[in-house]
């Protein structure tokens, strides 16, 4: 397992000791992507590690970063749910508006996967509910198509 490998394995296991000494061993690691494209960022969002999420970022992680396919960390918590995260990214300046190589954004993904809200936290700080992917949808667009009563009347 190479030195890049091992950190990805030691975000999932969520031990910070270990994140720590590797970070403070090579401190270019919190910006490394993996093979799959995910940079450290992504990946502890995507699997709700919010104490690593802290470290990476205090460790000058790039909150913007995108992996192979154009998502950010934002986008990935997006539709995962947790609102910690989403927070914590938002707080740091992470890009709310931020579209993928499909024109998704976090408000989109949001509201595919019914997420009210992490809806309610990206539209409380000024997502922008007009932005279409590339299938020309909006968040609102999704929440009809989907059935989304509730987030319906959140985005209108």
């Amino acid at each position: 397992m190479n030195e890049t490998e091992l950190f990805f394995s030691t975000i999932q296991s969520g031990h910070v000791p270990n994140l720590k000494a590797q970070i403070e061993r090579n401190p270019n690691l919190v910006n490394m992507n993996d093979a799959r494209g995910f940079t450290p960022l992504i990946f502890a969002a995507y699997f709700n590690k919010e104490a690593i999420v802290k470290i990476l970022i205090e460790n000058n992680a790039e909150i913007d970063a995108k992996d192979a396919s154009g998502n950010t960390a934002l986008a990935g918590v997006s539709f995962k749910g947790d609102t910690a995260i989403a927070e914590l990214l938002i707080e740091k300046g992470a890009n709310m508006n931020a579209q993928n190589s499909k024109g998704m954004t976090p408000l989109i993904y949001a509201t595919m996967y019914n997420q009210e809200q992490i809806i309610k936290l990206l539209l409380n700080n000024n997502a922008d509910k007009t932005i279409k992917d590339t299938d020309g949808k909006t968040a609102y667009d999704y929440a009809v198509e989907k059935g989304f009563e509730n987030l319906k009347t959140v985005l209108k």
